[in-house]
């Protein structure tokens, strides 16, 4: 689905991506992990259009995409969530979902004057669609509430139910299980299952729950210093000694197999 060649990114003379390299398979749910300053974030927002490259390419389903702005990727079926959800926090959980189809009748001013039969079928249809959605997730229960109001486990739900409101291919997720406790992260990790086994969507998840991803996550791709590390099972990730040496350094890694800590 996704091809990263050789990506380079740099602010002035940081290099927070490094000549990485990575691919991200049709129907897969790819784990992207690294310590903190790795380079995981970049590459996202590389391939969500966020960022420009500094030089490398990334191609979608063979069509070279490299550098197309957010709203273009939108409509190839390239989705991505955020670290921080960005609700739209006084409107509705509903409102919110009905809100991410694009070109709808509705936005059009002449359309508003006299064509509203048209505009009102479309919401009706939208909002049966939100319903299905809100459904899905276990939280039919919040359509009436303001997004504003959710913790941040529901907000991240409903993050995750804007991309089912449209023909989603891939969806990148930043960092979903932050601030969310652990009954709500089993939710949101039940609802990513089953879009990927039901609906066929491709998922990329950044995270730094190790047992998240283990739960959801094959392959496992690990950076560090910008550059791809490692890309394996969870479980042969967890026993790679350069993953071990990069989360932990070498001194404290040392340490431990000497059982000092």
């Amino acid at each position: 689905m996704i091809v990263v060649e050789d990506l380079h990114k740099h602010f002035g003379g940081f290099r927070a991506v490094d000549g990485a390299s990575l691919e991200i398979a049709t129907g897969s749910i790819t784990g992207l992990i690294g310590p903190n300053g790795a380079g995981k974030s970049t590459p996202f927002n590389v391939i969500a259009g966020v960022y420009r490259p500094t030089s490398g390419r990334v191609l979608m389903d063979g069509e070279d995409i490299t550098g197309l702005p957010p709203h273009a990727l939108f409509h190839k079926g390239l989705l991505r969530t955020f670290q921080i959800a960005h609700e739209f926090h006084s409107m509705t959980v509903r409102e919110n979902l009905m809100m991410v189809p694009a070109g709808q009748s509705g936005e059009g001013l002449m359309n508003a004057f006299f064509r509203r039969r048209i505009i009102r079928e479309e919401e009706a249809r939208l909002a049966r669609r939100a319903d299905e959605v809100l459904d899905f997730l276990t939280i039919s229960h919040l359509a009436e509430e303001r997004a504003g109001n959710l913790s941040g486990g529901q907000k991240k739900l409903l993050e995750l139910g804007r991309t089912m409101m449209v023909e989603a291919k891939v969806v990148f997720l930043d960092e979903v299980g932050a601030g969310v406790n652990r009954t709500l992260l089993n939710t949101i990790g039940d609802a990513i299952v089953r879009l990927n086994r039901e609906r066929g969507y491709t998922f990329c998840v950044i995270e730094h729950d190790m047992d998240f991803i283990a739960r959801l996550c094959d392959p496992v791709i690990v950076m560090a210093e910008g550059k791809v590390l490692a890309r394996g099972s969870s479980d042969e990730i967890m026993k790679n000694e350069a993953v071990i040496e990069a989360y932990l350094g070498r001194g404290l890694k040392n340490r431990v197999k000497e059982g000092v800590a």
